[in-house]
């Protein structure tokens, strides 16, 4: 076994930045503030109907595997702000982990009949102008509710929330500094330990060779 097979086996955890997690502040920003609207046992019977369903075997929408989840039919959040969309039944359509994944934000006509990885065309899968029909369909009875939220919140509440989101980040972005500064300080003392070891024999990388040798010698 050699230096490089070993570097090539290991692989160290990308470290975390507190700074790496301000999109998925943002989402929540933006999710939190998007209205849920539980559906009628009539609403949900109507919809499965529409797309040719029963609550027996609920089937995705995009591609006709067993259906995991409900997906918002129109994205609700798109370059950081809300789309106007909400979470209702009229925007939401069964869907599997595969497609619901693959879909992200993307326009959902788009999306099946395009080539990204997992799509139901990347896939093969069959009859989807027939599902996508069933989707127009579905789209032209019941219209999904889109609102302006900027324009129907009090400018003075929409301002102060986003200014909250402002303060939010920038203060992730102080403390990514204060960690910088711990860690540093944090890793001047394992390098002094380390240091400490090797004085006193331990230097793994000194003693390599050995290990490795007498590691090829133990029976198998």
């Amino acid at each position: 076994m050699t230096k490089s097979a070993l570097s090539n086996a290991f692989r160290m955890p990308t470290p975390v930045k507190i700074t790496g997690r301000t999109s998925s502040i943002t989402n929540s920003f933006v999710n939190g503030i998007i209205p849920a609207i539980m559906p009628s046992d009539g609403e949900i019977a109507l919809a499965l109907e529409v797309l040719g369903m029963d609550a027996s075997d609920v089937r995705c929408a995009y591609c006709g595997d067993p259906a995991t989840e409900w997906d918002h039919l129109n994205a609700i959040v798109r370059n950081r702000r809300p789309t106007g969309y909400i979470s209702e039944i009229h925007n939401l359509v069964p869907a599997c982990g595969k497609c619901n994944q693959s879909k992200g934000n993307k326009p959902w006509r788009e999306w099946m009949f395009g080539d990204a990885p997992r799509s139901p065309k990347s896939r093969g899968i069959e009859a989807i102008e027939t599902r996508a029909a069933r989707i127009v369909e579905y789209e032209r009875l019941f219209p999904p509710v889109k609102i302006d939220f900027e324009e129907v919140v009090s400018r003075g509440l929409w301002q102060t929330y986003w200014n909250a989101h402002r303060d939010l980040v920038e203060k992730m972005r102080e403390c990514e500094k204060l960690a910088t500064k711990v860690r540093a300080e944090v890793s001047a003392q394992v390098e002094l330990l380390g240091n400490s070891n090797r004085d006193s024999g331990h230097n793994l990388d000194t003693n390599l060779d050995t290990v490795l040798d007498t590691i090829g010698k133990c029976p198998e």
